[in-house]
């Protein structure tokens, strides 16, 4: 139990560590090449963030543990909606673009629609079990191929476009060079503190007894999404909505077209435990997600409505642990 609290805490340190140094060397390397920081948070940030998702659910499906692997991808867009969006708004409301409410948060709308169908294929396809087949992630992948191209599709043409980073949104100036050190310094102090994370937390739940499907809802996954939390609360304090907002969508996206098809594809993966309670508040987030950043007060999600939606996370995880 001790060495599991010491992994916990050296995995924390790690993972604050690398989110800043991720978010200089990212930051910089985009102005330089005139990308905005919302296509960086999309792409570099939020795929290098989702790396712990990637190893813990891709391990998982190869040991046959399907639930922790649907559970850490479910429980961590859960995570990342529900606590980053509503810590970071808490830290300074959060300003959304316009082409993010019309384009991107909808794709993030769909893809939980994509993981509801799934947990219910029994229902649609009558086979009688609800799971993930290799040909589903088969077409995720494809899925997540094509929203890569329109992810550098939008890149390209915003090369000659960004915007002149104010007195509030200073970046930090350094080499190329040196900026690409931060960046993969960065990403691997993420990767491994999260990793490290993970076995402490994991190590402390098992000892418990809690079973493998709450852990993937809850420990795994919010050990997970650690990465995307530390790394989007210091690119709001730091003024760069932007790349905290995209971090968050880029993450979920590929959480699931890319963590769960690639898994999927390794072998299937059956549902189990994991049902309706999970897929539909994981839909309810994403929802939320919309409404408060466009219907509420126009394209910003304010203190309160970020508090409500970390209030929201406490209140799953309560029913959760009631059901135990």
């Amino acid at each position: 139990m001790i060495a599991d609290i010491l992994w916990l805490i050296i995995g924390l340190v790690l993972i604050l560590a690398g989110a800043n140094a991720l978010t200089d060397g990212a930051s910089s390397i985009a102005r330089r090449m005139g990308i905005s920081d919302l296509v960086v948070g999309l792409t570099v940030v939020a795929f290098g963030t989702s790396a712990p998702e990637l190893v813990i659910s891709v391990l998982s499906a190869t040991a046959g543990n399907a639930q922790l692997a649907i559970g850490n991808v479910v429980g961590s867009n859960i995570f990342n909606i529900l606590v980053i969006i509503g810590i970071t708004a808490m830290v300074r409301p959060i300003v959304v673009q316009r082409s993010v409410m019309s384009l991107e948060i909808p794709m993030v709308i769909l893809s939980s629609l994509v993981m509801l169908a799934l947990g219910n294929s029994a229902l649609i396809d009558g086979s009688g079990v609800n799971q993930v087949s290799r040909l589903n992630g088969i077409f995720l992948l494809v899925f997540f191929l094509l929203f890569m191209r329109y992810t550098f599709a939008t890149a390209k043409s915003q090369e000659t476009s960004a915007p002149v980073p104010d007195g509030s949104q200073q970046v930090k100036e350094m080499p190329v060079w040196r900026a690409s050190v931060y960046v993969v310094a960065g990403l691997a102090a993420l990767v491994w503190g999260g990793d490290k994370f993970v076995d402490g937390a994991s190590g402390i739940a098992s000892s418990l007894g809690v079973s493998d499907a709450v852990i993937g809802l809850t420990i795994v996954a919010a050990g997970t999404s650690l990465p995307e939390l530390a790394t989007s609360i210091v690119a709001a304090v730091k003024g760069k909505s932007d790349m905290a907002i995209g971090n968050v969508i880029g993450s979920n996206i590929f959480n699931i077209l890319m963590v769960l098809g690639l898994s999927a594809t390794i072998t299937p993966l059956p549902f189990g435990s994991i049902g309706n309670l999970d897929l539909f508040t994981l839909l309810g987030a994403s929802v939320l997600f919309y409404l408060f950043g466009w219907l509420f007060r126009e394209r910003t999600i304010t203190r309160a409505e970020g508090a409500v939606m970390a209030a929201g996370y406490v209140g799953y995880v309560a029913v959760l642990l009631s059901r135990l």
